[in-house]
């Protein structure tokens, strides 16, 4: 039961993640120029706030997905 559980959250997590690395701006600006994400860049290469927030975003949902891998590994 646990392991079906966890193996949905996999899957959902892994969705968001994907749609949030699809977001990033790229060289050629990528899908996020399509919604608006990808804007102008700051001195540092920093961008908007909104992209920072994806790139915190995207962190954190990396690091979930590597945190349920591990725990369907010890379980299963």
């Amino acid at each position: 039961m646990l392991v079906t559980l966890l193996s949905i959250v996999q899957v959902a997590i892994c969705v968001v993640l994907i749609f949030l690395v699809l977001m990033h701006s790229g060289k050629d600006a990528g899908l996020s120029g399509a919604f608006g994400v990808g804007g102008g860049s700051g001195p540092l290469g920093g961008g908007s706030l909104v992209e920072r927030n994806l790139n915190r975003w995207t962190v954190a949902f990396a690091i979930l997905f590597a945190v349920n891998t591990i725990i369907l590994l010890r379980i299963s």
